[in-house]
């Protein structure tokens, strides 16, 4: 399998919004190519579960070749266009709003976020009123969920920035350059440890809804349905070990060779982050429901994202669930 990581030229930025702009314009992988996955993030202790399974779908006979995008923008955007087939991220809004060809089919983890501020600065959600924000990428989980917040809470952020990878934006605090964000697990256990008590959490309650699913173009999922099928059946494997042991999946990362350039300290959490991902019921099973979809426009409906789904609601329209049958 190869991972690599890309920030997107300019020149490729505009070929791909193009594409995307179009909707209609794709060049279909052929079956002996590699299956091209895209991510908007970084390489980090998150990507791993997801390694592991690309890794197993090729031990079964399917190619697969990961590319770390400077954005899940230009992610979508490159399996709209044909230069990836399969995409990571929940991009409900972009399909509504564009039509595109593309459809989730695979639902990898659940929103499990942490509100955190700087408590020298703010102690609760309506201090954030007139201030600046920072969330992983526009239409993201995290900024949904923030912008629910800031209905919730009846406020109004003064700007939102865009600063990818939880320990980038924890880093950022620690270091005293952002003073509200929003990360995961492992970037609050983090400021928890190093910041000296001067990071807290922000309540949020009732939320349940996608973080990450797995997306492909129609196409795709119609002419590579066998080469899908099978990394479909690694990704509900891998979810299925880790959910019964999560120390799995550092002795997987060493046996496969992932990321070998992790930094010690965030190689030495790997153990103690899927612990936590367990824990919270965050890689759920199954691959993903109706009810699923359901809860997601619901939740992004909310947050402002979409629009609110109606009487006639059609989960097809974002979905396809013939991969693993649900």
């Amino acid at each position: 399998m190869t991972v690599t990581r890309r920030t997107v030229t300019s020149a490729l930025a505009g070929t791909v919004l193009l594409a995307a702009a179009s909707a209609t314009v794709t060049t279909p992988a052929l079956a002996d190519d590699p299956l091209r996955v895209a991510m908007g993030d970084i390489a980090s202790v998150e990507s791993l579960g997801l390694l592991i399974a690309m890794e197993r779908a090729r031990e079964q006979g399917v190619d697969m070749e990961l590319t770390f995008f400077n954005s899940e923008d230009i992610a979508v955007q490159a399996v709209v266009g044909g230069q990836a087939d399969i995409g990571v991220g929940a991009p409900y809004a972009f399909i509504q709003n564009s039509g595109a060809p593309i459809r989730m089919f695979y639902r990898m983890s659940t929103l499990l976020f942490f509100p955190v501020v700087n408590s020298d600065v703010y102690s609760e959600w309506s201090d954030l009123d007139g201030e600046e924000i920072t969330v992983h990428s526009r239409g993201s989980g995290t900024e949904a969920l923030m912008r629910l917040m800031e209905k919730v809470h009846g406020i109004e952020y003064s700007n939102i920035s865009y600063v990818p990878g939880s320990e980038v934006r924890a880093g950022a605090m620690l270091q005293g350059t952002v003073n509200a964000s929003i990360v995961d697990a492992a970037a609050f256990n983090l400021l928890q440890e190093e910041g000296g008590g001067r990071f807290m959490r922000l309540p949020i309650d009732g939320v349940n809804a996608t973080d990450e699913a797995l997306f492909a173009n129609t196409q795709t999922l119609e002419n590579r349905a066998a080469d899908m099928a099978v990394f479909v059946e690694a990704m509900e494997q891998t979810w299925a070990d880790i959910n019964e042991d999560p120390t799995i999946v550092a002795t997987l990362r060493d046996q496969y060779g992932l990321l070998a350039d992790l930094p010690d300290n965030a190689a030495a959490g790997i153990t103690d982050y899927y612990t936590d991902v367990v824990s919270n019921g965050i890689f759920p099973l199954g691959g993903g429901s109706a009810d699923d979809v359901r809860d997601d426009m619901a939740f992004l409906a909310a947050a402002g994202q979409v629009d609110e789904p109606g009487d006639d609601f059609d989960p097809g329209t974002y979905w396809d669930f013939s991969v693993h049958g649900n």
